[in-house]
């Protein structure tokens, strides 16, 4: 799916896909998982003099600036001038906030709830993980594609990122014909499901009256509002030709929600394992790295781990870490099932936004993997 120029937002906003696209981390999710992010985002005018956000305060929002001059000012007074479009990053990212944002011309902002983004850009980047992997398994040649689609349903974004890669043996095959009925409206739903194969007509009765509501096909989901409520189903679905299905029950849904548990290192033990041999592995972009990162640590963006989890050494100890924790617990559980030594360092906000941890970040480094070890790069 190619992103149009523009894309709708809830507050009648047009976003510039092209401009967003370029921010970071955004520019590292999926169209679909980006698409989603959107929708529930917003662009806002802003007017001069108008605050922001504050210093001290907890929001919870990530603000992009898109046009127009801000002025950050922290608690000493020290104050700095952000221009439209001069950084891809978010304003003070840092929660709760340590500068005041003010705007000093009229301008515009994206607003995007930061767990929001979280969550679904380690889901966008374990499924390019995913995938790249399923590319190489020649056995899911046939399914390749139909994999993909299911991944990029909605319907999962609510499962944990760690889980993604046991959806499909979730999903039990039903064969269909022509003429089915697979759901009936009225009935109270124990499930969902995904064609794999085939049409199926989408029909609700009202009265005497039967309205035609769509046609799905390959990939479609249907029934799923079973997996988040108990409510009799609002449409019935019948097969307009034979077909597969792929049955994901409610119980496996809530099975799906469930996090595993996951190896970690408290922030306090982190420096005894480094000086015993671990290694520090930044899970973050390029960019969020260059802004500051642990002392002698690598890095591998999630979205690149396929790729370059081949630089590892199966006799090392690696540190997984991030900003939220997110993106580094699923790559622990990731290099775990691949046979590494690897953990999730725990509370990994307090790095970035604990100033007893951030002395410990370095700005003007860069760290590279050689024989499974950090070396400072050139």
């Amino acid at each position: 799916m190619l992103l149009s120029p523009q894309a709708d937002n809830p507050n009648g906003t047009a976003f510039d896909l092209a401009l967003t696209r370029t921010l970071v981390p955004l520019k590292d999710m999926s169209e679909a998982h980006l698409l989603d992010l959107l929708h529930n985002s917003s662009v806002e005018m802003t007017f001069a003099g108008q605050t922001l956000f504050s210093a001290g305060k907890f929001d919870g929002d990530h603000f992009y600036l898109l046009h127009g001059d801000v002025a950050l000012t922290d608690a000493k007074g020290n104050r700095c001038q952000v221009k439209g479009r001069s950084t891809l990053m978010p304003l003070s990212a840092y929660q709760p906030r340590r500068e005041t944002a003010v705007a000093e011309t009229d301008g515009s902002i994206l607003r995007i709830d930061g767990e929001r983004l979280d969550k679904l850009l380690t889901w966008s980047q374990v499924s390019d993980y995913l995938q790249l992997n399923m590319s190489r398994q020649r056995d899911l040649d046939e399914d390749f594609e139909w994999m993909m689609t299911v991944l990029k349903s909605n319907l999962f974004f609510k499962v944990p990122p760690i889980n993604v890669e046991h959806i499909f043996s979730r999903l039990e095959p039903q064969v269909v014909y022509a003429g089915d009925t697979i759901i009936r409206q009225g009935e109270l739903g124990d499930c969902c499901y995904f064609i794999k194969e085939g049409q199926a007509d989408v029909i609700r009765h009202q009265g005497e009256q039967r309205q035609h509501l769509a046609t799905i096909t390959t990939g479609r989901c249907f029934g799923e509002d079973a997996l988040v409520n108990d409510a009799p189903r609002n449409a019935s679905v019948r097969m307009l030709t034979d077909g597969v299905l792929m049955r994901l029950s409610k119980n496996d849904f809530y099975r799906l929600l469930r996090e595993p548990r996951v190896d970690s290192l408290p922030l306090a033990n982190m420096a005894k394992a480094v000086q015993t041999g671990a290694v520090y592995v930044d899970m973050r972009s390029e960019e969020e790295y260059s802004e500051g990162h642990l002392a002698c640590a690598a890095n591998i963006p999630l979205s690149l781990l396929a790729i370059k989890s081949r630089l590892l050494s199966k006799e090392v100890q690696y540190i997984c870490y991030c900003n939220t924790g997110r993106r580094s617990r699923a790559a622990a559980h990731l290099l775990k099932e691949l046979g590494h030594n690897a953990v999730a360092l725990e509370d990994c906000p307090s790095l970035f936004n604990d100033p007893e941890w951030e002395t410990l970040l370095e700005r003007d480094s860069n760290y590279v993997l050689r024989h499974g070890r950090a070396v400072l790069g050139q």
